[in-house]
């Protein structure tokens, strides 16, 4: 068996994986391949314009990009000249037929596993690294093994990367998770994989951080995994409501909820909900397990998690609306932040579109900045051109906010506190108001300046 890995499918999951699994094993060749031809030139672009924004990637990718990680529409070629091959194509919610609106749409995924098995020139391993539904690797099995010369053994490797700290993530993870079937064949593609993540002599995860489990079991954890994350964010977001109504602090009571040892401060963090490529998807993917498995209290408990995500964005709108007497129309609100979470330039399911969508159907004039995501958020929100307001886009702040009624602000970037919040408060109509929706911002100092604020649970 070479040494050689391709992976298939540049995004946010192998684009990342595959530099830092270059850099970690320099005697590896890495190729990542895809068929969007804009996107491999983009990564392989001489001014390292890559087509996803994550702190620490351009630095990873200057390192080894055209030393051992390579960029390549062949996919043919690279399945080829590879014995590791990584699936890392999209998996989106299925939107049409059986499962619309809940399953996982895997065409593209089914397509790629029937490429492999004609392009294929001798026996591999096949790594599940989308998020996959449970038993879809026995799909794949089926579908490769229909070859008469070789055989393939397919390993699930869920990814559990958090954007913003992807590349910290790869290089010290909590845990690297392998299943992989019970079988002697299927031992030793698990040893092999387990010595891509050990690195080059051993030094980068320490062996007792590589799990391994059945496949079965890795497609699980993957669902479960970001179903309980997504839970706890609903969970604070229920009660920072109730917060609200009573005159609580959400975030006084999530210090003290995170201080008990068997809970934990992580995802208490109350906010406008959750959002980007994941949660949603997998949680609705889970749901349509349950369902699907006749366990449909189990599927109405996880879509509870749903539910009360759409609420949160819902009530922000719903508050705005109160608070700036009872209508919005025609009146200027300042977005600030659109992509999910602060850095990435990531908008997939980010909580900002639901609510510019609320707020456009109210004729709001709608200003939206970030520093990363305009582009996304124009292509998101296309359709709201032929509407009567439709948005507008600036990366400049201080422009967003002129003459605006309010500042909503959706993404905790870092540079929004430091910005000159006088400044801002001198451009804008009066009363001005400020609703801080991830309570990062000094409310008693925006008081002072004249500001009426609103924050999620206080």
């Amino acid at each position: 068996m070479n040494k050689n890995i391709v992976c298939i499918g540049a995004g946010y999951i192998g684009g990342p994986t595959m530099a830092v699994i270059a850099k970690m094993n320099p005697d590896r060749k890495v190729i990542v391949v895809d068929i969007n031809k804009s996107r491999i030139a983009a990564w392989n672009s001489k001014n390292y314009a890559l087509p996803i924004f994550e702190p620490g990637l351009v630095d990873v990718v200057k390192e080894v990009r055209g030393k051992n990680l390579f960029f390549s529409t062949d996919i043919k070629k690279a399945v080829q000249d590879c014995d590791i091959i990584f699936v890392g194509v999209n998996t989106p919610t299925k939107m049409f037929g059986k499962g619309a609106g809940r399953a996982s749409d895997l065409q593209y995924w089914e397509a790629t596993a029937r490429n492999v098995a004609k392009w294929a020139n001798g026996d591999k391993i096949v790594v599940e690294k989308s998020t996959l539904p449970v038993r879809t690797a026995a799909a794949m099995s089926a579908i490769l093994n229909t070859h008469e010369k070789y055989h393939f053994e397919v390993l699930s490797n869920p990814e559990f990367l958090a954007e913003g700290t992807a590349i910290k993530d790869l290089l010290t993870p909590d845990r690297v998770l392998i299943g992989g079937a019970k079988t002697p064949s299927g031992d030793a593609a698990v040893d092999e994989l387990v010595k891509v993540y050990c690195g080059k002599g051993g030094k980068w995860v320490p062996r007792e951080r590589v799990l391994t489990t059945n496949v079965w079991s890795a497609e699980l954890t993957k669902l479960a995994a970001n179903a309980f994350l997504a839970q706890r964010v609903s969970s604070i977001n229920a009660i920072a409501g109730l917060c609200e109504a009573t005159g609580a602090d959400v975030d006084e009571v999530a210090r003290v909820i995170g201080a008990d040892r068997r809970i934990g401060p992580k995802f208490l963090k109350a906010g406008p909900g959750f959002g980007g490529s994941c949660f949603k998807k997998d949680v609705l993917n889970l749901v349509y397990l349950c369902e699907t498995f006749g366990l449909h209290t189990a599927a109405e408990y996880w879509m509870g998690v749903i539910k009360m995500n759409d609420h949160q964005q819902e009530r922000i709108v719903s508050r705005l609306f109160r608070a700036m007497f009872n209508t919005l129309a025609n009146k200027k609100i300042a977005m600030f932040g659109f992509a999910f979470k602060a850095d990435t330039g990531d908008t997939r399911e980010t909580p900002a579109g639901t609510v510019a969508r609320l707020l456009n159907d109210e004729h709001v004039c709608l200003s939206i900045t970030d520093p990363k995501a305009i582009p996304n958020a124009k292509k998101d929100l296309e359709d709201l051109l032929c509407t009567p307001t439709p948005p507008t886009y600036t990366s400049d702040p201080y422009v967003a906010a002129k003459d605006a009624d309010a500042i909503l602000l959706m993404t905790d970037w870092s540079e929004y506190p430091a910005l000159d919040w006088t400044k801002l408060y001198k451009s804008m109509r009066k009363p001005a108001l400020v609703f801080d929706t991830r309570n990062c911002l000094d409310a008693d100092k925006l008081r002072k300046i004249g500001f009426t604020v609103l924050n999620i649970g206080k």
